[in-house]
């Protein structure tokens, strides 16, 4: 039973006339005809018959109009919130961030997005970057953005925004060198985080295995890392995106590190196949016009 057929069926119920009915459809009179008979062979029943030159239903007929009707009227409502969806102006979007792009950029990158279509509903969860990778893959998650490049099967990975790791301290701006790095304490965030993922790389190519660092102290977000890096627990490595706003207030003070190159990208995370949604491509859309290969 196809769309054409029930809407050709209930013009000439409504206006008891093959012509008229054709008139009104921008049809041909034949091929009303022809909805009308293709309908009646695939349900085995008449639909209509002729009196006094006009067109009446048929018992047949009569049960399947208001049926008819309502299919109709829900496809109609199907197509307009489809085209709603499609024309973003309505829908919902999910989105996960590792820690520093969930706290420090999506925010901001979601509210310009609703600016130009608010009737999207936006959410935004937080978790480390094995986290939310997971969550993508199982439709937690729309979209994810991670602070280190995922290998997961199912997903894909784009490279979007720069950034750099900085180590920092309780001191005011200092120098050190690996082994003094190394000779700790330090404070990292825990396994699994995008930071702690891309220290761990970038020592070990150094040639000190984070492992084999004197002191590590192990802490949950980057803010928990900034808050004991102020206490004196040692020195801390963030985003310098995180560390902005303490190394202005002199809250902290950056370490340069001789022979230690810690600049890192974020990542977009999504599913290779299954659906997707309007939401979801024009705002991975949206990020992509922004990706840039400076490290902030």
């Amino acid at each position: 039973m196809q769309l054409k057929q029930l809407d050709a069926f209930l013009r000439v119920a409504e206006l008891k006339s093959f012509t008229r009915a054709a008139q009104q459809l921008f049809m041909s009179q034949p091929a009303i005809s022809f909805q009308i008979k293709s309908l009646e062979e695939e349900l085995g029943a008449s639909l209509f018959r002729r009196r006094d030159k006009k067109v009446l239903l048929t018992e047949a007929g009569e049960m399947l109009y208001p049926e008819a009707r309502q299919m109709v009227k829900h496809f109609q409502r199907v197509k307009v919130a489809l085209d709603e969806l499609r024309g973003l102006k309505t829908g919902k979007l999910t989105v996960g961030g590792s820690t520093v792009p969930g706290e420090y950029i999506l925010p901001a990158m979601l509210g310009l997005f609703k600016t130009s279509y608010p009737g999207i509903a936006v959410s935004l969860k937080i978790g480390d970057s094995r986290q939310v990778a997971a969550r993508v893959r199982e439709w937690e998650f729309d979209l994810g953005v991670t602070g280190a490049p995922v290998a997961v099967d199912g997903l894909t990975c784009t490279r979007w925004l720069g950034d750099r790791l900085i180590v920092v301290s309780a001191s005011p701006a200092g120098e050190t060198d690996l082994a003094g790095l190394a000779a700790g304490p330090l404070v990292l965030r825990e396994a699994g985080s995008g930071t702690r993922q891309v220290l761990e790389e970038r020592l070990a190519e150094a040639g000190y295995p984070l492992e084999e660092c004197a002191q590590t102290v192990e802490m949950g977000s980057t803010r928990a890392v900034i808050s004991a890096v102020e206490a004196g627990l040692g020195l801390g490595v963030v985003s310098v995106w995180a560390a902005a706003e303490p190394l202005a207030l002199g809250r902290l003070g950056e370490v340069k590190v001789a022979g230690l190159n810690l600049d890192r990208h974020f990542y977009l995370v999504r599913r290779e196949a299954g659906p997707g949604s309007f939401a979801l491509d024009a705002f991975h859309d949206f990020l992509l016009t922004r990706l840039t290969d400076d490290a902030q």
